[in-house]
């Protein structure tokens, strides 16, 4: 030990000063990349904030929104792990970024260490010609006519969970009950029925709920692959998904080759897909591209990660907006009532949701108001010119916010106000970019009126079926990042039955 010890001695003041010389670089090196823009003068070696950013997410983008907004530059920039981060706050700027993706400039990566979790060739990551073609084998997809068949099974899902609300708010009486999970329950049965609906087991079901859970809390984990990790165990929770998603794909093969009628999102994707392979196989061609089993695993995790946590966050926000809006929730209900009856034990039509104009007006301001997924991060994969006195930096990590510009333009923006998306003010139209809670460009989401569909359908029900009350404490409605922002006490409520009886809706 003595003799390592001699041998190292004399070896440590160089190491203590290629150490000092690597921190002084990573220093240079982010003021260099920072020039004069709004952002910390100095940071933490190695980690930067990458720590604050972990414990509350919430005030780390307030601080940059701040620095973007007083500065008047409308961006601002940090330092993450290792990583130059740029946040852009102006609506014109982040479209200029959601225009520019494509291979030498922008590329889109929806979660700063996506590519480690989802891999590197899922939906989020095409570009070009390939993301086009993607694109159009999806829009079956989401016609009026499978739109339809969703309703339908949203609404029987919605229905089922809003009884189990009940039961277990009437349990837990005077006590209320956190609706954070229980709404994430909810949608992740909905993703599964719409999405590859008849092909799930109840075991499987459970196995993938337990696992969408474990991927779930990795996302909130710093990329740390090692064995036992929160971020080891989420990939590998995305692998089993992936692998059970494209059994489905293949079941729903087999049953679209027999030419039934699809009856959910991967039957009528698979309509068209078989009828492709089949050709293929005559003239002796190999398959086409997009069709294979994993594959399209692959894109339906994409459509269950797009899906589940932001329509969770969108019902947690629903419910305590309405219950502070209860002129809002009178309006819904007098609405409702006029176009449908919990009695009839019919299911809400088409044709009767297009009706529902103030609860779609409703459904449109709890996106705008607290846009679930707040910001959207890319990688600029050259040198981009934001403005005409600053250069992006090749590799920095870009994140266009969705939730700022949501609060530019519009009237009030700060005011919860359904009313802004009436006929009389039409607010979406005369702010259009700024409502970028769906994102914008080639990227923009294919599913948003689906997304919208299960909002409005949920406030109908909720409103019409159930009185609700918020237990509202200090800061209950702070933001929290789980990942997608929900109300920072899980939202809090008590539940009864105000309709004489729950409907009894079935698919026949």
């Amino acid at each position: 030990m003595n003799s390592v010890l001699a041998f190292l001695s004399p070896l440590l003041p160089f190491a203590a000063s290629l150490l000092f010389l690597l921190l002084f670089l990573e220093q240079i090196s982010y003021l260099k990349k920072k020039r004069s823009v709004p952002g910390p003068p100095l940071v933490v070696p190695f980690v930067g904030n990458a720590i604050p950013l972990v414990r509350n997410p919430a005030r780390f983008w307030e601080i940059q929104a701040s620095l973007a907004k007083s500065s008047g530059v409308g961006f601002s920039v940090n330092y993450i792990a290792g990583n130059f981060i740029v946040f852009i706050r102006d609506t014109e700027l982040s479209h200029k970024i959601f225009a520019n993706v494509r291979s030498d400039a922008m590329n889109l990566v929806g979660h700063p260490f996506g590519k480690k979790l989802f891999g590197e060739d899922n939906l989020i990551y095409m570009l070009g010609q390939k993301h086009k073609d993607l694109r159009r084998r999806i829009a079956p997809n989401f016609t009026p006519k499978a739109l339809c068949t969703y309703t339908a099974l949203q609404q029987i899902i919605i229905l089922k969970h809003l009884k189990l609300w009940d039961q277990k708010s009437s349990e837990s009486s005077p006590k209320p009950i956190p609706l954070r999970f229980l709404a994430r329950d909810l949608n992740l049965e909905t993703s599964q029925m719409v999405f590859v609906g008849p092909y799930l087991g109840e075991k499987v079901r459970e196995k993938f709920r337990v696992d969408y859970n474990i991927f779930n809390v990795g996302l909130m984990k710093l990329p740390i692959d090692l064995p036992g990790t929160g971020f080891r165990n989420a990939k590998l929770a995305v692998d089993r998904l992936v692998e059970v998603l494209a059994d489905c794909a293949e079941k729903s093969k087999t049953k679209m080759k027999r030419e039934e009628e699809p009856t959910c999102l991967i039957d009528f994707w698979m309509q068209d897909t078989v009828k492709e392979l089949e050709a293929a196989a005559a003239a002796g061609e190999p398959e086409p591209v997009h069709t294979s089993n994993f594959e399209l695993g692959l894109y339906l995790f994409d459509f269950l990660f797009a899906a589940q946590d932001a329509s969770t966050s969108s019902l947690l926000w629903a419910v305590s907006l309405l219950d502070s809006h209860p002129e809002v929730v009178a309006k819904v209900r007098e609405e409702v009532k006029s176009i449908w009856s919990p009695e009839s034990d019919s299911l809400i039509s088409a044709e009767q949701l297009l009706e529902m104009k103030y609860t779609q007006a409703v459904a449109r301001e709890v996106v705008r108001y607290r846009a679930p997924a707040t910001v959207v991060p890319h990688v600029a994969a050259a040198e981009f010119p934001l403005t005409d006195t600053y250069t992006i930096p090749k590799g920095a990590i870009v994140f266009p916010s969705a939730y700022e510009s949501s609060f530019q333009g519009f009237v009030e923006p700060e005011r919860f106000d359904p009313e802004r998306f009436s006929e009389g003010r039409q607010e979406d139209r005369i702010f259009k970019r700024n409502f970028l809670a769906f994102g914008a460009g080639s990227h923009q989401c294919v599913g948003q009126r689906y997304a919208l569909n299960q909002l409005v359908l949920f406030i109908a029900m909720f409103c019409t079926l159930l009185d609700f009350k918020r237990h509202r404490s200090d800061g209950c409605d702070e933001i929290a990042f789980n990942p997608t922002i929900c109300p920072k006490d899980d939202c809090m409520v008590s539940i009864s039955r105000r309709c004489p009886r729950f409907p009894n809706l079935s698919l026949e």
